[in-house]
């Protein structure tokens, strides 16, 4: 897994060039204005509790409730509400900050959702002497390679056309990479099973924003998604009819003849 920090020579993305953050990291400064803008959210948070607690108030008195005690309920679900966004934003960039793994996290989501349907999830394969990938998924759909990267939170991922774009970057490179990688393990797969076998390489993004309706975009042969969305794109998207026996077959012949990464 990458994570990848976007920054400008001597400066930040985030703040004007100032002396005192010459040589930061573009995650430093994050966390650093952060935590400095701690109080101006709790005055927000606060706002949005009162706001809350007001319309509770004049909406029990309505509906012949209790007025405070409506008033209270709205207003700390309001306030909670507020909290909880704060707190889903800051999480989004763990893996972007190094605080978390994103195969990790992306690993876990996997075996979570798709082995109860069928599915093997194997963790850090490679074909010897080629490029390795983070997980490798065989199911009744087919088979699919997963790989994790982590961009900075304000890195736009979009599609225009048939290219992919992380900002103004092109998405030739990080697509090219996975299928090379999907297309050597299948053309292996192929041979030791005597299965047809075409594997799907998708990229489970950490942080960033996909330009894409419920997270998930394809472009260039690659999928990209947000980490909690691969796992229902996968079994939505499945092209292959591989019965129990041939799922069976190929997992054993994957975990023998792809080298598991340390």
């Amino acid at each position: 897994m990458q994570t990848v920090g976007v920054g400008v020579p001597n400066g930040s993305i985030y703040v004007p060039k100032d002396e005192k953050f010459t040589g930061a990291s573009p995650q430093n400064l994050y966390v650093t204005f952060w935590f400095a803008g701690r109080k101006n959210r709790l005055r927000i948070r606060a706002a949005i509790t009162v706001a809350g607690f007001a319309a509770g108030n004049l909406l029990g008195s309505r509906l012949g409730l209790n007025p405070f005690a409506a008033g209270l309920v709205l207003g700390a679900l309001a306030g909670g509400v507020d909290w909880f966004v704060a707190w889903r934003l800051y999480e989004r960039t763990a893996v972007w900050r190094g605080k978390r793994r994103g195969e990790v996290r992306t690993g876990r989501l996997l075996r979570l959702m798709l082995r109860r349907h069928g599915y093997r999830v194997m963790d850090g394969r490679a074909v010897p002497g080629e490029a390795s990938i983070d997980h490798l998924v065989i199911g009744p759909g087919g088979v699919w390679i997963v790989d994790n990267e982590a961009w900075s939170p304000d890195t736009l991922i979009a599609r225009y056309g048939e290219r992919l774009f992380f900002d103004e970057k092109f998405g030739t490179s990080v697509a090219k990479g996975l299928i090379s990688a999907a297309d050597s393990m299948a053309a292996l797969l192929t041979k030791e099973t005597g299965i047809e076998v075409t594997i799907v390489p998708v990229l489970a993004v950490h942080g960033g924003k996909i330009k894409a309706w419920g997270g998930v975009l394809s472009g260039e042969g690659l999928t990209v998604a947000y980490p909690r969305r691969v796992a229902g794109w996968i079994r939505a998207n499945g092209s292959a009819a591989y019965t129990e026996e041939q799922i069976d077959l190929l997992a054993r012949t994957a975990a023998r003849i792809l080298r598991r990464m340390s």
